[in-house]
Parts: structure tokens; sequence; C-alpha cells
């Protein structure tokens, strides 16, 4: 199964929270996206690994996702080690994806910044002829390497390399988020109160849509950052 775009996730609901704008305004467009969580986000506060397993799945549906996967890492305690590093070159082998969007490269979590360099290990991994993985199904896999690696911004702002126009899609975007209804700011909810779970946390995310959209004068957008220059034949591309 190729896929278009790959986003890996440290937690189920980062690439909610980070990029699902993009990620349906690209289903739209017809391209096939897929999403693999590294952990069950069993160490959060609220909810449980059943019930975050149930909202990963909701949120799936509303984005339109071609698959969704979750690689069971150790929610707080996965490493950037050679075992992590082959399960991810099995998925990208796996899917083939010409674009993988990762976490932010730093951010307040600390799973956030180890997860966006595993991600960016396993890549130039996946590439190598010499590193042997195999498919479920006990099968060597072809060695594969995406055209592009995009990091999403999460809780700390960073300043984008480039912004994507998420305005017609910024609705879908927020039913996904809304899709982790044991994660976000409920007034019924008997659940501890956390970082996330204010009403100021959500604000937080239409004020930052909001602003990066107007930098590049639309209504919503999400911020990337790149690990090397991007290049065009056209200056027109970067309209």
């Amino acid at each position: 199964m190729k896929l278009d775009i790959l986003a890996f996730a440290a937690h189920p609901d980062d690439t909610e929270l980070s990029c699902a704008g993009t990620i349906a305004s690209h289903v739209a467009m017809g391209k096939k996206v897929g999403v693999v969580d590294f952990t069950q986000g069993e160490m959060g506060t609220r909810g449980s690994s059943e019930i975050r397993a149930q909202e990963a799945a909701a949120s799936a549906k509303i984005l339109g996702l071609t698959v969704r996967k979750n690689l069971y890492f150790d929610d707080a305690f996965f490493v950037n080690d050679k075992d992590h590093q082959l399960d991810v070159v099995r998925a990208i082998r796996k899917f083939k994806p010409s674009i993988i969007l990762a976490n932010a490269i730093k951010d307040r979590h600390p799973d956030h910044g180890k997860a966006s360099q595993l991600v960016v290990d396993a890549c130039f991994l996946a590439g190598l002829t010499k590193v042997e993985t195999q498919d479920d199904d006990g099968n060597n896999q072809d060695p594969w390497r995406p055209k592009a690696v995009y990091h999403y911004i999460q809780s700390i702002f960073i300043q984008p390399d480039f912004v994507v126009d998420v305005s017609d899609h910024w609705d879908t975007k927020m039913k996904a988020i809304k899709a982790f209804k044991s994660q976000f700011y409920d007034p019924n909810s008997d659940e501890p109160d956390t970082y996330i779970s204010s009403p100021q946390f959500m604000e937080m995310l239409e004020s930052r849509g909001k602003e990066l959209g107007h930098s590049i004068g639309v209504n919503y957008g999400e911020g990337f950052t790149i690990d090397r220059n991007m290049g065009v034949k056209n200056l027109e591309d970067l309209l």
C-alpha cells in the first residue's frame, strides 16, 4: 500500500492538533494519507489506552485517512535506538510515502523532540540497501527513502519555514481534535485538569491558526519546518 503522505506522531492526537488541516486538504485533493502513532498515549492523565484507540479511529474517519497504525512504543519511555529505528523503517518501507510529516523538532513534551529525531534517522536508514527488514509476512522489504520530511509545530511556537493554507479544512481539523473527547475541554468531565484540557488551550490553537493564516494572507494556516533547503525551478512555485 503506497501512500502519498505519511504522518508520524509520538501520541494519538499529535497530528490532529498540529497538521490535521494539511492532512484533510490533501485527502480532498485525492492524496492517500496515513498516520502512524508511536504510542497509545497511555501515560496521559486523562482517558486510557482503550479510549484513546477508539478516539484515534474516530478521528481517522473524520480525516479520511487511508490507514492508521500504532507501533505500541512505551509512552514517555521510548528511545531513539536501533530497535525503535527499525520499527519505523519497516513502516516507511511498507507505505513508501513521498512525503513524511514528523513531530516538532522541540516541544514542552520530551517525547515530541525524541520522535522527531527518530523519524529523521529512520528515514535515512530506510534508504540503505544493507539495512535489512522484513514485512509482516516475513518477506524482505525494499529500501525506500521519502522525498521530503516536514516537521509540524506543536505547543512551543517555532518560526515556520512554510505555511499551508488550511482555511477550507479548519472545521474538519477541529472535528478531528474533538474526536479525542477524553483529552480536551469538556465542562461536564470529571477527569483531572491538564495543560491541554483547558479552554485556553483551544483558544491558543484557534489564534495560532489565524496568525499563521494571516502571515500568508488567508484565514487559517499550519506551519512546518524543514531540515534542508527547499529547491524550485520556478519562482511561482513559492506563491
